[in-house]
């Protein structure tokens, strides 16, 4: 299955029975489908069929569909309605009589009187499957659109899989130097704080003072391990690529994904004792809020 992305445009010209047909479809992300119809006024009784053919299609996405329709010369009115016209006159003669002050009507206002110009008869089933054929056909036109955005997209982010793949092997080959160094500057000071205790009167032998400096390094060390934070991290890039690979609409899992990684980051940071360590949490913070930038336009 291929990623889609929630942004994309396509329109459709198609003629039908009554005319020129114009279609325009447009979508931005959202986090639900929020769709939004806006229809002449001789395809406004196929709006149910045009939400329920949307909703088939789409799953997700602010969305605008559009339909005018620039009518022929021969879908104008024909025939006048004879009868009717004669209601009209003889209703307008009484009010004449009635007020002679009012003024009588015009060719244009008696013309858009209801029931005096007789439209001629169109097959109503014939142009609800043309106007259904040509959303259809704008629908399947937006979602290729969609798609090849998506598959932007998914290159972008697996970039940004890259960068901090390459953030966590930098680490990962520093922490041990890094460690070393602190290592040497705690065992420094705690050789001099606890110099003091090696007296002549002191009860402590070189040897325990020795053994806890070394169960404070030990201690030190393991608060500054970042190696779990790093492994956790490196199972959710793998995650993301597999989501990617696997295509549909994961536009929520990744977003997940993205938190969690986020969280791991913010770990890395708490526990940093470098500057080596302070920046690698900065960088892999900075790549993972512009990859979720990306992922919240995935469907």
């Amino acid at each position: 299955m291929s990623i889609s992305s929630m942004t994309g445009f396509a329109s459709v010209e198609a003629s039908t029975l009554l005319g020129e047909l114009s279609i325009e479809c447009r979508s931005v992300n959202s986090k639900f489908l929020d769709l939004t119809l806006r229809l002449d006024e001789a395809v406004r009784f196929l709006e149910g069929d045009i939400r329920a053919l949307v909703q088939k299609h789409v799953s997700r996405g602010k969305l605008e569909l559009r339909i005018s329709l620039a009518r022929r010369g021969e879908s104008i009115p024909a025939c006048i309605n004879e009868e009717a016209l004669a209601r009209l006159a003889a209703l307008e003669a009484s009010v004449r009589r009635l007020a002679p002050e009012a003024r009588p009507l015009s060719v244009a206002e008696i013309l858009e009187m209801p029931g005096i110009a007789a439209a001629p008869t169109v097959d109503r089933e014939a142009f609800k499957g043309e106007v259904l054929g040509a959303a259809l056909d704008a629908l399947v036109r937006l979602k290729e659109a969609r798609t090849r955005e998506g598959e932007a997209l998914a290159r972008v982010i697996l970039d940004y899989c890259g960068r901090m793949e390459a953030v966590v092997e930098t680490v990962r080959s520093e922490i041990p130097k890094i460690l070393e160094n602190l290592t040497a500057k705690l065992t420094e000071r705690l050789d001099d704080a606890l110099a003091h205790a090696l007296t002549e009167k002191s009860a402590l032998s070189t040897e325990e003072v020795q053994d806890r400096i070394r169960q404070e390094v030990t201690l030190y060390a393991v608060k500054l391990d970042v190696d779990e934070e790093m492994n956790r991290l490196a199972t959710h890039l793998a995650e993301v690529r597999r989501l990617l690979a696997a295509g549909g609409p994961v536009g929520r899992k990744l977003d997940f994904m993205a938190q969690e990684m986020n969280r791991e980051a913010n770990t890395l940071g708490s526990k940093a004792a470098a500057i080596e360590m302070t920046n690698a949490s900065l960088a892999l913070k900075v790549t993972i809020d512009q990859m979720r930038e990306q992922i919240q336009n995935l469907e």
